[in-house]
This record gives structure tokens, C-alpha cells and sequence, in this order.
């Protein structure tokens, strides 16, 4: 496991660990990786950084959630091609220039990328040229995993938990509508399991590793936000169009909410029918959301959220703003 320790990585350890599975973990040494691996340390953003996978090992197979130049992950899958038996990139529908049509599957345009790319490129990118460096490296046991939205325990971006959060503290909370608008995510535990399962029957190739459009709705999502929470918080639902012309961001200031239309179409109405036939399931929302809290209750203060993303979620400020803006 190239990671291994925070979210998407830790839920991967974690489930590699629940099947039995004799784990590595090679990670910087930021947070402390879970009892039972075999960690080893080493950064690759340094020009040694993998100076400790150099002294030899085999495995199965290797999972990789970076995110930064896409060198990295080519000087990682040459180092190990001949090593592992699979490579397992976890990606993003990212990987297709924005907006993209409703019903987009893994075989449509692609943004131009290079895997030889060390420098800052965005994320739309860096993830497409990590996809071509193991494809290059591992060829048909590479197995790219594209992901939409990820949430669920120890999210460290901080959409659901922003949410939650703010409807444990009670009273009115501006909630984005329509109530009904779908949503298309994909909790870390069933992206984990399903990328053990994918390891295990050989798959290669790019998979839209995400539910099925309309596995829940914003209505319920928050809904169950209020259930879970037991908070004595009122939603407030506001129409999509007064919500942005109070100058409220979508997917920023209100985590997660993409209104109707093009944008929404490119996250949360992508074609799955391939991962579904390759055994993706996906835990109803009631569950993520619930084991999230539980998570959220369990920690001594904040969240950690990773410092390379900005902060999500209105301000106190903002949000009195705008419920007064639609009273």
C-alpha cells in the first residue's frame, strides 16, 4: 500500500487486513499506520524517496491513491513492475475534460496528460498521468479506479462532515435544493473492498468506481444528518436559483450540492454499469452517514483535514447571510 493511512489508503489497509491479507505500508510517517503491517517509510516527492522499496520485496499486488505529478507514480510502477503482480491506481472520473455529458462511460475523452509530468499539474491531469504511468509500467495489471465523490469514516476533505457537524450544533440550516436531486458517491469502505475483490479476479483496465446515479438524495443525505445526529435542527430548504444568486458556491461552500444542470450531470450522473457488473455495492446512505458521526464523536477536537485542500462549508457569517437573503 503506497499510502495507506489516511481515508481512501486507510480504508484499503484496513480491508486488506480484515481479509487476512499480509500488508506493506510505505508512507511518509505523517500519521501512524494501523497495527498489523509491515510499515516502511520514504518520500516520494524526494530524490530518494524510494530508496527503501529499492532493497527488495515482492507482493500480490500494490494499491496507490496519489495524487501530486504523476512522476511519482511512474518512478514508483517502473520500480515495482517487475515485482508486483498487479497495480492498482486509484483515480478520478476527473479524468474527463469538464463538463461531460449524463451517461459518460469509462471509454470517453480523456484530458490530455503526460506521465513524465514532475512539475504542480492539476488535478484533472495528475491523475490522468498517473493513470497512463502504470498503464505504461504494468500494461494490462493495471487497474485503474475512478472514483467521484468519496465519503464516509475519516474523510479528510470535509464535505459529510461539515454537514453533520453543522446540523449537531441545532437550529435553522440552509439546505440547497430541490430536495429530490440526486446524488452519486461512493463510501471509502466499498471503493476498499471492491478493489480487493478486483485484485483477486485479475481485472485491469478503467473502472467508474462510484454508485449507481441516485443512490441517495440531497433531501435524504441531510435528512438523515438531523436522524443520526438527534439535533434540534430545522432544514431550510432554498431553491437552486436563489441559493447562487446569493452568491453561494456550490460543491464549496455547500459541501457536496452541484444544482441541477451540466455541472451536477459530470459528478453525479456517470455510467457504473461496468464496476456494478464487476461487483461494486454500495452500503445505503443511512450507514455512512451514521458511521461517520460515530467517527466524528470519537475524535478530540476537529477533524484533520488535509492541508492541500481548502476548507469547505459556509461561515457562521455566510450562512446567517444567506438565510436572511431568502426569508
Amino acid at each position: 500500500m503506497l499510502g495507506g493511512t489516511e481515508f481512501v489508503g486507510r480504508a484499503v489497509t484496513d480491508a486488506a487486513l480484515e481479509h487476512g491479507w499480509q500488508v506493506t505500508v510505505f508512507h511518509r510517517g505523517h500519521h501512524e499506520p494501523p497495527p498489523g503491517v509491515t510499515a516502511v517509510r520514504g518520500d516520494r516527492t524526494a530524490a530518494d524517496g524510494l530508496a527503501a522499496l529499492e532493497r527488495g520485496g515482492e507482493w500480490d499486488a500494490v494499491v496507490d491513491t496519489w495524487t501530486g505529478a504523476p512522476a511519482a507514480v511512474r518512478d514508483s510502477a517502473r520500480l515495482l513492475a517487475g515485482r508486483a503482480g498487479h497495480y492498482v491506481y486509484v483515480s478520478s472520473r476527473s479524468v474527463h475534460p469538464f463538463p461531460c455529458a449524463a451517461g459518460l462511460a469509462e471509454d470517453g475523452p480523456l484530458v490530455d496528460a503526460s506521465p513524465d509530468d514532475g512539475g504542480e499539474a492539476d488535478y484533472p491531469r495528475a491523475k490522468r498521468g498517473g493513470e497512463l504511468a502504470v498503464s505504461e509500467a504494468f500494461g494490462d495489471r493495471a487497474l485503474l479506479a475512478r472514483a467521484g465523490l468519496v465519503l464516509g469514516p475519516r474523510e479528510n476533505i470535509g464535505r459529510l462532515p461539515w454537514w453533520l457537524l453543522r446540523i449537531a450544533r441545532g437550529g435553522p440550516v440552509p439546505a440547497p435544493g430541490p430536495h429530490g436531486l440526486e446524488l452519486q458517491y461512493i463510501d471509502a469502505r466499498d471503493l476498499a473492498r471492491w478493489i480487493l475483490h478486483a485484485v483477486e479476479r485479475g481485472l485491469g483496465g478503467p473502472f467508474n468506481v462510484v454508485s449507481p446515479p441516485g443512490h441517495t438524495t440531497m433531501g435524504e443525505l441531510l435528512e438523515t444528518c438531523v436522524q443520526v445526529t438527534g439535533a434540534d435542527a430545522e432544514l431550510r430548504w432554498i431553491a437552486p436559483e436563489r441559493v447562487l444568486a446569493a452568491d453561494v458556491r456550490p460543491w464549496t461552500d455547500l459541501p457536496i450540492w452541484i444544482p441541477p444542470g451540466g455541472d451536477h450531470d459530470t459528478m453525479h450522473r456517470g455510467d457504473v454499469a461496468k464496476a456494478v457488473s464487476a461487483g461494486l455495492r454500495c452500503r445505503p446512505v443511512a450507514e455512512t452517514v451514521a458511521d461517520t458521526w460515530s467517527w466524528l464523536r470519537e475524535l478530540d477536537g476537529e477533524p484533520p483535514l488535509r492541508p492541500d485542500r481548502p476548507r469547505v462549508g459556509l461561515s457562521p457569517e455566510g450562512e446567517a447571510e444567506l438565510l436572511e437573503s431568502v426569508l
